[in-house]
């Protein structure tokens, strides 16, 4: 399944989501630009290598806290086109319904702490391992969870390819997200005994990620719509 667009209108210009894209593209690009050695220098120093991270040893983080910064900066980094589009055009889709219901401020730390939060479990269960984990796909997660209770209404419009048939099908939000949620799950608990990291993919970078966007966006979202305002006619003002 490849989401293609979903029907949540938006009050505001997501201009963080779009900073955000811009960022990892200028990012994205300039490894581009290094060679091999420097390329893989890059990735072990901002990238998460959870054995480096000794997050089994808290004790060894308290001394030395620049430890976590690669829970933020893994974020930024992606090893190739397809790992670098894919997550720009999910969280194109996603992301700018989220930043409206949250605030352009919250929405920039919700984005951050849930990518963390997602290095972080990844981190616990695979924390002897020495492969970098990069991408935002963890800190998406987190934007995703946050979708699937703030737009349970939603509707996505989804590709499915019936052999090398394409199939656009409107699917409910909550359905699409819940299936894409168990598969990352049953991925994540099949490789457990293992590194946790197959192919490239870290899945329970995405089950943390998008766990923590379920349960504590709340904490990010204001009271009142950010779009509320005076400039709104009542016949025209969003709901919260």
């Amino acid at each position: 399944m490849f989401p293609i667009r979903d029907t949540v209108r938006t009050y505001s210009f997501p201009v963080v989501n779009w900073l955000i894209v811009i960022v990892t593209a200028i990012v994205f690009l300039y490894e581009g630009s290094l060679s091999n050695q420097a390329f893989n220098r890059l990735m072990l120093t901002y990238g998460l290598v959870p054995a480096h991270l000794n997050i089994t040893r808290p004790i060894l983080l308290i001394l030395n806290p620049f430890r976590l910064i690669p829970l933020v900066t893994h974020i930024f980094l992606h090893g190739s086109w397809f790992h670098f589009l894919s997550n720009m055009w999910t969280l194109l889709i996603f992301g700018d319904d989220v930043e409206d219901r949250l605030g352009s401020g919250r929405y920039l730390a919700f984005y951050l702490i849930s990518g963390a939060a997602a290095g972080l479990l990844q981190a616990l269960v695979s924390s002897q391992s020495r492969m970098p984990a990069i991408g935002a796909s963890g800190a998406i997660a987190g934007v995703l969870g946050a979708y699937f209770i703030l737009y349970p209404r939603s509707r996505v419009v989804t590709l499915i390819l019936l052999f090398i048939f394409p199939w656009f099908v409107e699917l409910p939000a909550v359905l699409y997200l819940a299936i894409w949620f168990i598969t990352q799950l049953v991925a994540g608990v099949s490789m457990f005994s293992q590194t946790a990291v197959i192919g490239g993919v870290a899945w329970w970078a995405h089950i943390g990620g998008f766990l923590f966007g379920m349960f504590f966006h709340q904490f990010f979202k204001p009271k009142v719509h950010p779009a509320i305002s005076r400039d709104y006619p009542d016949e025209f003002r969003p709901t919260p």
